[in-house]
């Protein structure tokens, strides 16, 4: 898990997840066993708990980020890793493609990079006035940002 233990997004997040699996049948401490990890968006203990999953050789692993994604494609390219989501999985050297993943990994991903134009329209048309807007984001925890960024010159010359 991207979020600290503690945090209640995550905390619904895999609730969710545990009420879904009870459905079939996957009854946690029954018919199934999880191992879970939470990396609290922290890049280096990520990597960590990714040794640690891999070293339990599971019969597949759930990466709820991008960056656990990437920390667990590091250490296996055998265990089936599912991502839920993951931001541009072919430029980050997950999958092949998003149609036919190959490999070892596979999954959802979040946003679509286009998006980037359609947002800059919707800020444009709510407020007509701004001619300038700015773009942060954290390199280690949002290594795909490019994957966005690069839409952002097409996107602001939308008039």
């Amino acid at each position: 898990m991207g979020y600290a233990e503690d945090d209640a997004e995550g905390q619904a997040r895999l609730n969710a997840f545990r009420q879904e699996l009870a459905g079939p049948g996957w009854i946690e401490g029954q018919t199934l066993k999880t191992d879970i990890r939470w990396s609290a968006g922290d890049v280096e203990r990520a990597a960590i708990l990714a040794g640690e999953l891999v070293g339990l050789q599971p019969d597949a692993i759930l990466a709820n980020s991008t960056p656990m994604t990437a920390a667990l494609h590091r250490h296996t390219q055998t265990i089936p890793i599912v991502f839920v989501p993951a931001s541009d999985p072919i430029g980050s050297g997950f999958v092949a493609s998003l149609s036919h993943p190959g490999g070892n990994i596979t999954g959802f991903i979040n946003l679509e990079s286009s998006l980037i134009q359609k947002w800059l329209e919707l800020l444009k048309e709510i407020a007509p006035g701004v001619t300038r807007a700015a773009v942060i984001f954290n390199p280690e925890t949002a290594p795909y940002a490019d994957y966005y960024l690069h839409s952002l010159p097409v996107a602001a010359e939308v008039e």
